[in-house]
This record gives C-alpha cells, sequence and structure tokens, in this order.
C-alpha cells in the first residue's frame, strides 16, 4: 500500500527540472542579436514605472532599477550611487583600475545591492558584459584633461557614442541617461565642451529617448575647483584669478544634480529625449566666488591678476609635452589650458532651457552647507573662530 501511494505521489508531482546556469542567466544570444533588435530603439517611452517593486521604499526593498553607471567612481557617481541604493535599487559600478577604486561605494546599499566590476573600455564585449543585466544604463565618464592614453575626443564623444550604440543593440535598455556639461557647444574654444557637444549628437541620433543633463560647474566635498583654490591658498598665500575672475558661472550643488538624475529616471517619461539645463539659484563671478571661499575659511583675500593670454602660456607646455615624453605629466588644476578656454566665455543657463524646476527639484543656495567642507583649510584649525572678523590677518602669515 505504502509503495503504491508513493508511486502516485511521484506521478502527480514530477521532480522539477534542472536548469543550467546558462539558461536561467542568459547573456549575449537574448540581448545582443537574437530577436532582431538591433536596429531599432528599445527604450521604454513611459520610464520605469511599470518595473515590479517590492518593499516599503528603502534601502532593504527592490524598486526594479538594475542601472550600470558608468564613472561612478569619480565626484559625481558616488553621490548618484548613493540615491540609487537609498531608494532600492541594484548598481551596477564598471571600474577599470584598482579594486580599490569602487570599495568606498559598497557600504552605500545593502548586501549585494552594488556590484563593482572590472571592465576595459576600449573593449567592447567586456562593456556588453557589464550591461548584460541592466536596464537602466547612466554615463557620467568624462574628464576636463588629457592624458597619453585618453584623448578629450575618446574620453567625452568616442565612449558615450559606443555605450550607446551598445545600448541600442541590448534590447532591455528602458533608460539612457547622459551627462554632458554646461556650454557644450561644436563652436566652443574648449575642446571639451566640443567632444560633449559631439557625444550629445550621437547619442541622440541612437536613441532619441535618451535624456541629456548639462549640469554647470559641480561644488562638494570633493569638487575640482574650491578644493584646488583652498589648497593654493593656503601654500602660497595667494590665489592666481585668470582673466580677473569676471567670467559669470552658476554653480551647483553636487547632490542635486544626483537628485536630478534620480528624478528623471523615475518620472512617467516625460523627461525622455530632452535636454536639461541644471544650474543653481545664484549667479557668481569667479572673483565673488573666490571671496566666498575666503570667508569660509577666514583669512583676507590676496589675489593676483592673471590674463587669459599669459594663462594660456603657462598651460600651453604640458598640452606640447603630453605625448613627447616617455613619463606622465602632472594633472593639472588651476592652470589647464582647456579650462581656461572654457572660462573665457559666461557659463549660464539658456534663458528658455528646461531646469532642475521641470524635473521638480529645488537646487540647494552655494553659500551655506554645499561650502562647509571648506572649513578644513582653517589655518587656526575647523574651529577656529566664530566670526568672519576673526579671519587670520595679513600680520598672522610666516
Amino acid at each position: 500500500m505504502q509503495t503504491i501511494s508513493r508511486k502516485l505521489a511521484r506521478e502527480s508531482f514530477p521532480r522539477p527540472a534542472i536548469y543550467s546556469f546558462k539558461s536561467l542567466y542568459p547573456i549575449s544570444d537574448q540581448y545582443y542579436g537574437a530577436y532582431d533588435r538591433r536596429y531599432v530603439s528599445t527604450l521604454a517611452t513611459k520610464g520605469v514605472g511599470h518595473l515590479v517593486r517590492k518593499g516599503t521604499g528603502g534601502r532593504s526593498s527592490v524598486s526594479g532599477i538594475v542601472a550600470t553607471v558608468f564613472g561612478a567612481t569619480g565626484f559625481l557617481g558616488r553621490y548618484l550611487v548613493q540615491e540609487l541604493a537609498k531608494m532600492g535599487s541594484q548598481v551596477l559600478v564598471p571600474f577599470r583600475g584598482s579594486e580599490d577604486a569602487p570599495r568606498h561605494l559598497k557600504l552605500m546599499g545593502d548586501l549585494g545591492q552594488i556590484v563593482p566590476m572590472k571592465y576595459n573600455p576600449r573593449d567592447e564585449d567586456s562593456i556588453k558584459a557589464v550591461m548584460a543585466k541592466a536596464n537602466v544604463v547612466i554615463n557620467l565618464i568624462g574628464r576636463e584633461y588629457e592624458t597619453r592614453n585618453y584623448s578629450f575626443e575618446v574620453v567625452n564623444h568616442h565612449m558615450a557614442e559606443q555605450l550607446a550604440k551598445i545600448s541600442k543593440e541590448h534590447g532591455g535598455i528602458m533608460r539612457f541617461i547622459q551627462l554632458s556639461c554646461l556650454g557644450a557647444s561644436q563652436s566652443s574654444p574648449s575642446r571639451m565642451l566640443q567632444a560633449k557637444a559631439a557625444a550629445e549628437e550621437s547619442i541622440l541620433r541612437e536613441l532619441p529617448e535618451a535624456t541629456i543633463l548639462r549640469p554647470a560647474v559641480m561644488l562638494g566635498t570633493e569638487d575640482r575647483l574650491l578644493n584646488p583654490w583652498a589648497q593654493f591658498a593656503k601654500k602660497y598665500n595667494f590665489l592666481p584669478l585668470i582673466g580677473n575672475g569676471s567670467t559669470k558661472i552658476q554653480p551647483v550643488y553636487v547632490a542635486d544634480v544626483a537628485s536630478a538624475v534620480v528624478a528623471a529616471l523615475k518620472d512617467d517619461g516625460s523627461s525622455m529625449g530632452k535636454v536639461y539645463e541644471l544650474g543653481g539659484p545664484d549667479v557668481y563671478t569667479l572673483h565673488e566666488l573666490a571671496d566666498l571661499m575666503y570667508e569660509v575659511i577666514r583669512e583676507w583675500p590676496h589675489y593676483v591678476n592673471v590674463p587669459f593670454p599669459i594663462a594660456k602660456a603657462i598651460s600651453t607646455p604640458r598640452e606640447l609635452l603630453l605625448n613627447k615624453v616617455p613619463f606622465p605629466l602632472p594633472t593639472p588644476s588651476i592652470f589647464n589650458l582647456d579650462l581656461i578656454h572654457a572660462l573665457s566665455s559666461d557659463k549660464l543657463v539658456s534663458q528658455d532651457a528646461l531646469t532642475f524646476n521641470d524635473l521638480g527639484i529645488v537646487p540647494h543656495k552655494v553659500k551655506g552647507y554645499p561650502i562647509e567642507f571648506l572649513i578644513q583649510y582653517r589655518k587656526g584649525g575647523p574651529n577656529y573662530g566664530s566670526t568672519v572678523s576673526e579671519r587670520v590677518t595679513p600680520d598672522s602669515y610666516p
């Protein structure tokens, strides 16, 4: 009787099929050409609203977003990964250097939520591997100076174009977001801004539904504007102002840019195929921004006016020797030839441009919390003084 019962049970409940790892996790065949999607854009037309969500929306929930964030180990990347992880997204972090480069990002999400993946930006198969499981691609790759291995055009244009083409072939990418620069134009004297403009054109040609964000100069704890200024002022007791600091900019807090990326990602698709210019609420000249920096570090301003022709002459030798010497040259900071070209004209949000307001975000004012990190440069220590009048006086310099 027991034998008959066991036999009937086996017939009623057949054993589950045993699947191979390849069948559970198809990578190349499904996403690259098997369904003849190579020449058709597959981006969603309604954002990512229909993705499966589980949980209450915190770090331990599942938002349904699996985002590959190229350039996540950079300045903006850490803030964007934080925002994505906070809403329960899985973030794939491609990196090409040391395995320590993305280590700080793993702490921003729950266990297994942040996945570093080593890749080679010049290897198409490597790029496909880090995008295989993603449904969102965000490109933060960019650099404001050249090296012997990577030119402006390669980093800021060709890599972005390649990501757009692979996303188009992928078949499962629902959103593509490109981070450009405010002032990107083919007519700009800056090669970086020219390359960024070319990247925008290439991306929209491949993926008309892609979203382009053009942030202004970003400020924050790891920024590449106020930090070099403060370090230079602390070391040499003066600050060179190129063109007397008359160029107008509209600096923006880096966390606001990260919030804008997430807002564009979470909308109903209204941001798809559009270009947004993300500038802060206030306009500063470089001279006014330097005054603000000196106010926070509580020192008396000491400026040296460096006219544009002289600044370009100081910066030119590095560019001439870059590919002619057998060793790497130092990274330029204040005297960066391409940055000097970029700052030869004002960088402000256009009158008719889409801005933070169109994404439902109110950006922070620069004066206040966004630049509090500068207190680390006070010569009397972070807690030195309590008012601006207690700055280090000129007589106290060594």
